[in-house]
């Protein structure tokens, strides 16, 4: 693809070699002439000068001189560009002679069925959605118009999939929740009867859980995006855009609301509401019913205002300080108490 073809995709100009041809993508150092690469701060401005990549996504205020196509966000404008460089190879519509279809399942033509995968009774699959090796659907799912599951993705009954989501490899959709009561000497188990609705354009990484809703829905809004290895308990509300990183875990009733962003590893406890744009730090602790309000970013455990939370690692990194001051006044004491004796 030519320098300016890609210019043209992003409708902005180019600088330099127009005619230029880009065939795949790399990092500044260790591009090559069919490389595009980008410039996504000031570190990485200074090291440009030396890459060797045939064309660069810069910002506005990066010097001329080079063949370059200036853009507002080089790393969104990258992300843009990547799958015209890199096309995945379209899926041939049709079903896999190993699949196991219900009778009453509504596959349309359009989609593909892998090997191995099962499809349950009620299920419909909209157009060019691809189904993996070795997936399962169970009863009454429902899948929107080009979602991709990769292989051995695992869908229980009463889930419902919104258009162009991506589930990848090992995700469990609609699995009870972790819901017991307490009888007497032993637990006994609270039926799991709720659902899972998707919202579009949803992605949920490898291993990853949404457990179905004990009564009612658990549901993740348009646009969220989960990493792997993430847990969503019984009758979690996840709001529009939302992110996720990795081997974070929400326990039951927990609500994130629009555009917050959480961190890898973070537990949040029952009934918590995460509120509009609110950010939530890497191994945070977010208490029981406890409320993190807009916009606010927290960390740690009890998670706390980010400027506490600095206030008081810095308050810890001088305790071996502190203590040897009071171990000089506790000697001084001393000291002072022999004289007067």
């Amino acid at each position: 693809m030519r320098v300016r073809d890609i210019a043209a995709h992003l409708k902005t100009t180019w600088e330099g070699d127009g005619g230029h041809e880009i065939s795949s993508v790399a990092p500044l150092e260790s591009a090559a002439r069919q490389d595009l690469s980008f410039v996504g701060n000031r570190k990485a401005a200074s090291s440009a000068i030396q890459s060797q990549a045939g064309c660069l996504l810069v910002p506005e205020d990066f010097p001329k001189g080079r063949t370059v196509i200036r853009v507002r966000d080089p790393r969104a404008a990258l992300a843009a560009v990547i799958p015209l460089l890199y096309a995945p190879a379209p899926a041939t519509p049709g079903v896999h002679p190993t699949a196991v279809i219900a009778r009453d399942a509504q596959i349309s033509p359009s989609a593909s069925i892998g090997p191995q995968a099962v499809i349950g009774a009620a299920t419909h699959i909209g157009e060019r959605s691809r189904i993996g090796p070795g997936c399962v659907l169970d009863g009454a799912v429902s899948i929107g118009s080009d979602c991709v599951l990769h292989a051995n993705v695992t869908i229980y009954s009463n889930v419902t999939v919104g258009h162009r989501a991506v589930l990848h490899s090992g995700c469990v959709l609609g699995a009870d929740g972790f819901g017991f009561v307490r009888a007497g000497d032993h637990y006994e188990k609270f039926p799991q009867i709720g659902r899972v609705v998707i919202g579009d354009d949803v992605e949920i990484g490898a291993n990853s859980c949404v457990d179905r809703a004990a009564l009612g829905v658990t549901e993740i809004g348009d646009g969220s995006k989960l990493d792997n290895m993430v847990h969503i308990g019984h009758n979690c509300r996840i709001g529009r855009h939302v992110v996720i990183a990795a081997q974070t875990g929400l326990s039951g009733g927990v609500v994130v609301e629009d555009y917050a962003v959480i961190g890898g590893q973070v537990g949040i406890g029952d009934k918590a509401r995460i509120e509009t744009e609110a950010v939530l730090g890497s191994g945070s602790g977010i208490l029981t019913s406890k409320i993190v309000r807009k916009g606010q970013v927290v960390w740690g455990t009890p998670a706390r205002p980010l400027k506490e939370h600095l206030l008081q690692l810095a308050n810890l990194a001088r305790l071996p300080e502190l203590r040897q001051h009071i171990q000089e006044l506790e000697r001084q004491i001393r000291d002072l108490e022999e004289e007067k004796s």
